[in-house]
């Protein structure tokens, strides 16, 4: 017997049984999005309504609620009258304008862009010693020294001389490359353009009016959850210096927002059930993916009526996914970034751009 909620059946509509595992509901929704998503084929609200199923059924909480919706066979049982809040269709989130002067980290960015890792350039130490041998064969020549020394010295002193211009050469090189690959470019990828993806194209507005203030950020919008992944499971990548953060975006009701050590995310004093987020999955598969870099998440919330999104305000970099409002996460997560503002990692962006779906 399957449940009914809205009308749809969520197992059917994955094709797996009531009793299926996380992990085969995880192997179908894959198979299924290969063949309905828009850039396949498929139309973007059937998407929706996959990935809708996907969320509710893995999560094993939302499931739960799910399944205690009531059964197929069982006469639908009409539910008490009560007064429902719900986003207003006709409102439209906007961001806030920021006074620069109050953003601690605007005047401290500079603006100086290096690329790193620096290749083969010669390290420091070559030159010291450089001057120390060209000193010897210059005291070898003042004391008269047999020839045979002062012209092995000299092939010395030439061949060392040969081995840092090539160094020197191959570090222009790669750059040269790297900067015909992906440019000077800030921005890679495109936000959402569905109607309810309007929290994505504020984001995106958000970081090129402020983030973008700081050099070495570099901003991906629609990058693959996981390694191989064809579907934007994350919103928005900020990658600065080794530091990078990933932000979802979502338009949710106003209230007061915090989340727990477990992360667990709360509104108003109850658990939120208004909607779901899997950025902690993600972070852990970026963490992953660039190892050695550090990896953050932020919720970034937009109000989906009359009204403020507000949240507590737990110190940045825990181990859970804090829910931010735009204002706060210019000023705490630019500032977090804005402490490497001047290095461009060249390996981590290409892995970044390479995960751009959008």
């Amino acid at each position: 017997m399957a449940v009914r909620v809205r009308g749809y059946d969520y197992y059917e509509l994955l094709g797996v049984s009531r009793n299926a595992s996380p992990a085969e509901i995880r192997s179908a929704y894959r198979s299924l999005a290969k063949v309905m998503h828009p850039d396949a084929g498929g139309t973007a609200g059937t998407f929706r309504l996959l990935r809708e199923a996907y969320e509710t059924l893995v999560d094993p909480e939302l499931r739960s609620d799910y399944d205690a919706g009531g059964l197929d066979d069982d006469p639908p049982v009409p539910p008490a009258p009560r007064r429902r809040e719900r986003d207003d269709p006709e409102h439209t989130p906007t961001l806030p304008v920021l006074d620069t002067r109050t953003i601690p980290w605007w005047d401290h960015v500079g603006s100086r862009v290096a690329l790193v890792p620096t290749g083969p350039a010669p390290n420091p130490a070559f030159a010291v010693a450089g001057a120390a041998w060209a000193g010897l064969l210059v005291a070898l020549v003042v004391t008269g020294a047999p020839g045979a020394v002062v012209f092995v010295w000299v092939l010395v002193l030439a061949a060392a001389g040969a081995a840092v211009g090539h160094r020197w050469l191959a570090s222009a090189r790669a750059d040269r490359e790297f900067l015909a690959e992906l440019g000077t470019r800030l921005v890679f990828g495109r936000p959402g353009t569905e109607p309810d993806e309007a929290g994505e194209r504020l984001t995106a507005e958000l970081l090129a009016r402020y983030l973008t203030r700081i050099p070495a950020a570099r901003v991906c919008h629609g990058l693959a959850g996981e390694a191989g992944s064809v579907f934007a499971d994350v919103d928005h990548a900020v990658l600065c210096g080794r530091r990078l953060v990933l932000v979802e975006s979502k338009v949710w009701l106003p209230g007061h927002y915090r989340v727990d050590a477990a992360g667990v995310l709360w509104r108003n004093g109850h658990r939120f059930r208004g909607g779901t987020s899997r950025l902690a999955e993600r972070v852990a598969a970026y963490r992953a993916l660039l190892p050695g870099f550090a990896v953050r998440g932020v919720l970034l919330l937009y109000p989906g009526r009359p009204g403020a999104v507000t949240v507590d305000e737990p110190p940045f970099g825990a181990d859970v996914v804090p829910p931010m409002d735009p204002e706060r996460f210019v000023r705490e997560v630019g500032g977090w970034l804005a402490a490497d503002p001047s290095n461009v990692h060249r390996d981590a962006l290409r892995v970044l751009v390479r995960q751009v779906v959008s």
